[in-house]
């Protein structure tokens, strides 16, 4: 199963130089927790929700820069689902921004892994349950 089937495609972005009130805002209206942060069109990290609880009270003043994960893991789109799957449980992270030539192409979260592997379940719930 091939990430690039089960990812968000063209993420929501924020740049380093964008508040975190945009990126709140962005969220909340967005309905996810982790935004790419991009540069001239380059990943340069990522921010998330967590991120923000720790500026709280600031947003408005404080740059994503300031509160970000520069380098974030990063998957290409031809990586599996088994491998989105390990370095989220492996590194206790949320979410994934899928790499293509340094340019984000999508996002793969926790819930798009769980609804992969429904759709294994589902697929093959006539093999398990005669």
């Amino acid at each position: 199963m091939w990430i690039s089937n089960w990812m968000t495609k063209d993420p929501v972005c924020v740049t380093p130089i964008d508040t975190l009130e945009k990126a709140s805002h962005l969220m909340a209206t967005g309905g996810f927790r982790q935004l790419p942060v991009i540069e001239d069109g380059h990943l340069v990290g990522i921010v998330t929700d967590r991120d923000l609880r720790s500026h709280g009270g600031y947003y408005g003043s404080t740059l994503v820069s300031a509160a970000m994960t520069s380098s974030p893991f990063t998957l290409s789109p031809n990586d599996s689902a088994e491998c989105a799957a390990q370095l989220i449980i492996e590194h206790k992270i949320g979410s994934l921004p899928v790499v293509q030539s340094g340019r984000v192409v999508g996002i793969v979260s926790r819930s798009d892994l769980l609804r992969a592997l429904l759709n294994v379940l589902q697929a093959t719930k006539h093999v398990l349950d005669p």
